[in-house]
C-alpha cells in the first residue's frame, strides 16, 4: 500500500499538537509560517535542533511511540493550573487489556500512583463500582471522547486534567502491547505518565522527566523514581508529601 508523505503526515501531527488553534484545522494549505513556527516550537520543547523544518531527526521523534496529550502549548501544567480540590482522590479500573493478568494490571496502576502519593500530600484509594474521581480504561480506535486511538504505535494512551466527568480520566490504547518488562509497551511507565496529565501536570522538556512527551522504555524499572522537574512541577499544584518534615503541618487539610 501507499504510503503517506512524511511532510503532510508531519503536517497533520502538527495540527493534532495545536488543538488550542482549532482554527488551523480547517487549513488545507496552511500559510507557510505556521508550519515553520509548530515546527520550531516542537523543535525547542523536544530538545532538538532547531531548523523550522519537518527534518528526518524531527520524524524519527514524531514517529516514536508517545502520549497522546499535546506537546507545543504549556508545558509544565494545564492553562489556568488545574487542579484537584481535595487530597484523597478515588480510582477505578473500568476494564482490562487481555495483554496482562488482571492482578498485573492492578498492580501496576497502584504503583503507577504510589509515584506520585510519595512526594504529594495526596492519597488513592481504590472503587469496584461507580463512578471515581480518575476512571481507568483500555479502548481501540474510536471510544466516546472525541480523540480515537491510532492503533499500535505511536499514540500510546491520553489523560484529562483535573475535574468532573470525563476529566481526570485516563485512556489506554489496547492496539498496543502491554507489558511488564520493557518487552513491549510498560503498562507501569505509561500509566504513571498518564496519571501526572490527570493530577494537572502537561509535558515536560526534560528528556530524563517522566512527564516527556516520548516513550523511554529503558528506565529503571526495579528503582523507579521521578526526576527532579517531575517532583517540582507535581509540588507546584499540591506541596510536598506529608512524610516530609517541612510538609507535615501542612497536611490535616480537607480531603
Amino acid at each position: 500500500p501507499d504510503q503517506p508523505c512524511p511532510e503532510r503526515s508531519g503536517w497533520n501531527y502538527l495540527i493534532r499538537l495545536s488543538d488550542q488553534a482549532s482554527s488551523l484545522k480547517s487549513l488545507e494549505n496552511p500559510h507557510p509560517s505556521i508550519p515553520q513556527l509548530l515546527s520550531q516550537e516542537m523543535q525547542k520543547f523536544l530538545g532538538l535542533e532547531v531548523t523550522g523544518k519537518l527534518d528526518s531527526n524531527t520524524m524519527e521523534v514524531i514517529n516514536k511511540p508517545r502520549c497522546g496529550v499535546p506537546d507545543v502549548g504549556h508545558f509544565s501544567t494545564f492553562p489556568g493550573m488545574p487542579k484537584w480540590g481535595k487530597n484523597h482522590l478515588t480510582y477505578r479500573i473500568v476494564n482490562y487489556t487481555p495483554d496482562l493478568p488482571r492482578d498485573a494490571v492492578d498492580s501496576a496502576i497502584e504503583k503507577a500512583l504510589k509515584v506520585w502519593e510519595e512526594v504529594t500530600p495526596l492519597t488513592f484509594s481504590r472503587m469496584h463500582e461507580g463512578e471515581a474521581d480518575i476512571m481507568i480504561s483500555f479502548a481501540i480506535g474510536a471510544h466516546g471522547d472525541f480523540e480515537p486511538f491510532d492503533g499500535p504505535g505511536q499514540s500510546l494512551a491520553h489523560a484529562y486534567p483535573p475535574g468532573s466527568g470525563l476529566y481526570g480520566d485516563v485512556h489506554f490504547d489496547d492496539d498496543e502491547k502491554w507489558t511488564e518488562d520493557a518487552s513491549g509497551i510498560n503498562l507501569f511507565l505509561v500509566a504513571a505518565h498518564e496519571l501526572g496529565h490527570s493530577l494537572g501536570l502537561l509535558h515536560s522538556a526534560n528528556p530524563e522527566a517522566l512527564m516527556y512527551a516520548v516513550y523511554k522504555p529503558n528506565r529503571n524499572l526495579d528503582h523507579f523514581r521521578l526526576s527532579q522537574d517531575d517532583v517540582d512541577g507535581i509540588q507546584s499544584l499540591y506541596g510536598e508529601s506529608c512524610w516530609t518534615k517541612q510538609a507535615l503541618k501542612l497536611c490535616d487539610d480537607a480531603t
